[in-house]
């Protein structure tokens, strides 16, 4: 994941908090993101007007506006290092995977909302690396249509993760993801968020 993508995924889980005046200083030093990198993300969600940037901090004016400028930009594909088969029933892959993972997608909407708009058959996790290597001994590749994708973590959902304050990632990040994976339930779940994060 590039670095203004993890800067928009704070941001916007921020603001889903109630948090919405943030400066370029303190989120530089919080993501470890140079200044620089900081205004060059920001510019490009000012000009579709996403954010308002004032002159020592900046808000977000449309939620909807940063997501979707970050999820048309998302290189999802990119960013999934293992895939795998399984003839397990969605729920019992779910449940078979380490500690080190955050669902995704289908499974996190399901566990934050307790529901699902449609059914799925596939789980989407970030993993850090002994997690994936634990990964690869329980669902070792196969040539069959993959039904488990393993996605890379940044430093800060991967900090996140192995302290084991997440095992879901941000709500921001779901509704991102859901938007790039082509199935036709992956609309429906994008649709439903969309409907609860924007009304």
């Amino acid at each position: 994941m590039k670095l203004s993508e993890v800067l928009y995924r704070e941001i916007a889980t921020d603001f889903l908090c109630g948090i919405n005046r943030f400066t370029q200083i303190e989120l530089s030093e919080r993501l470890g993101i140079s200044i620089g990198n900081v205004n060059k993300a920001l510019r490009r969600v000012e000009e579709i007007n996403a954010i308002k940037i004032e002159k020592r901090s900046f808000y977000i004016i449309a939620l909807d506006r940063l997501l979707l400028y970050w999820a048309t930009h998302r290189k999802f594909r990119g960013d999934v290092i293992y895939k795998a088969s399984s003839d397990m029933r969605i729920i019992d892959i779910e449940n078979s995977l380490p500690n080190g993972i955050a669902f995704t997608a289908y499974t996190a909407y399901k566990k934050i909302y307790n529901n699902t708009p449609a059914d799925y058959s596939e789980v989407f996790v970030y993993a850090t690396d002994k997690a994936v290597n634990i990964i690869k001994e329980r669902f070792p590749k196969q040539d069959r249509f993959p039904n488990l994708f393993v996605l890379s973590t940044d430093k800060v959902l991967s900090k996140r993760i192995r302290s084991r304050e997440i095992n879901v990632t941000p709500i921001p990040n779901i509704f991102v993801d859901l938007w790039n994976i082509k199935t036709w339930y992956a609309l429906e779940f994008a649709e439903a968020l969309s409907k609860k994060l924007f009304g």
